[in-house]
């Protein structure tokens, strides 16, 4: 019986402890709509599916969540909850994030207009690549959520090809440079 993609990444990601680790104290902070995602999830695959150590490359674990509180000192309560919770070194390495701010400073940020989003799941789609946009939340019952609206096959292919709905990111040859900096076997799709 062939496994699914989503099998796949399910076993990788329960086989990397520090992963583990940080699903199950961000599903302490009790945050709505919340994921882990980008680096922290496509890196342990590639990780993975090269040999690599399961923490090689990680440089933080993005805990996104959605709480139509757009305010900042909302998002700053849940940042500080973070901080007291994530043992060090873990803790510098968390950044807790409202995807319902994002519209109010993404483009001061990155030079591109951003939308108001109405989930943490949509966010998703609007990354750079398709491989990047997967996301993880470990529910109560340990149950592993997976969110990937563009699907796994360009995760497992270690494909990085622009995201097929929005122009093409500012910084995607700074993002594919450095992606295959680190893992060299990365196929770059250039738009």
């Amino acid at each position: 019986m062939t496994q699914t993609l989503e099998h796949r990444l399910e076993d990788i990601l329960r086989a990397a402890p520090t992963m583990m680790t940080v699903l199950a104290l961000a599903r302490e902070l009790d945050l709505p709509d919340w994921l882990i995602v980008s680096g922290a999830v496509y890196q342990r695959v590639w990780n993975h599916l090269t040999g690599r150590e399961p923490d090689y490359g990680v440089r933080d674990y993005d805990v996104v969540y959605f709480d139509p509180d757009t305010s900042w000192d909302a998002e700053d309560v849940h940042i500080r909850r973070a901080a007291v919770l994530f043992p060090a070194p873990l803790g510098e390495l968390v950044e807790v994030r409202n995807q319902a701010r994002v519209h109010l400073w993404f483009e001061d940020h990155f030079g591109e207009p951003y939308a108001p989003l109405s989930s943490s799941a949509e966010a998703l789609g609007r990354f750079v690549a398709p491989a990047f946009g997967v996301g993880v939340r470990l529910e109560a019952d340990d149950r592993l959520t997976i969110a990937a609206p563009f699907g796994l096959d360009d995760l497992f292919a270690m494909r990085l090809r622009p995201n097929p709905n929005r122009p093409l990111a500012k910084g995607w040859v700074k993002t594919t440079t450095s992606a295959r900096t680190r893992w060299p076997e990365v196929e770059v799709v250039e738009p």
